[in-house]
């Protein structure tokens, strides 16, 4: 197995899940910035690995198995974490649109690769944009800022409802992009 630069981020980035966590129960003041920090420091991993193995030609099996894993945890994990700050049904509604569009694609892309299909459902455009969209949200919940002239919270929260628009969106256009295999190994 080859440990590649990209790889040994994806790595940091799982690590960084339990710091993420943990800052975020801390009992002092700016510990949410702290964990929104962490979060975004993930994110930027992620957007950095990603360019890293594919300027310097770095791939690996291992690495293309790791990091879409990393993505999920990270995003998961927190999402939970702000459904438990904000235990509205906003929050449950729009965080469960998410987890349960990544189970199911994930799930997808598992069985169109099995069936030797992985091609017909890629990584998009509009799945990149989502993940923009979805990483912007997080960090701001996360950060929970005061206030500035703008209600920080209320526009975190905006930005995470149109990353669950684009979540069913990009959904919908994989399992379209997968339906006739789908339906023809159905016949």
């Amino acid at each position: 197995m080859r440990i590649t630069l990209p790889t040994i981020l994806t790595l940091f980035r799982i690590a960084l899940i339990p710091v993420i966590v943990v800052t975020f129960y801390l009992p002092f003041k700016g510990a949410n910035i702290v964990a929104a920090t962490v979060f975004a420091l993930g994110a930027i991993t992620d957007w950095l690995d990603g360019w890293i193995a594919r300027k310097y030609n770095l791939t690996s099996a291992f690495g293309a198995f790791l990091d879409p894993v990393a993505d999920k945890l990270t995003v998961t994990i927190t999402l939970f974490l702000l459904v438990q700050a904000d235990p509205s049904i906003l929050m449950a509604v729009v965080c469960s649109i998410i987890v349960g569009r990544e189970i199911t694609i994930s799930a997808l892309r598992e069985w169109m690769a099995e069936i030797g299909e992985r091609k017909h459902v890629r990584v998009a455009l509009l799945g990149k944009i989502k993940t923009i969209v979805q990483m912007v949200a997080i960090v701001i919940l996360l950060a929970r800022l005061p206030k500035v002239g703008l209600p920080m919270y209320q526009f975190g929260q905006t930005l995470l409802i149109a990353a669950a628009v684009l979540t069913i969106w990009s959904g919908a256009v994989y399992i379209r992009a997968a339906w006739p295999i789908l339906r023809g190994r159905e016949q």
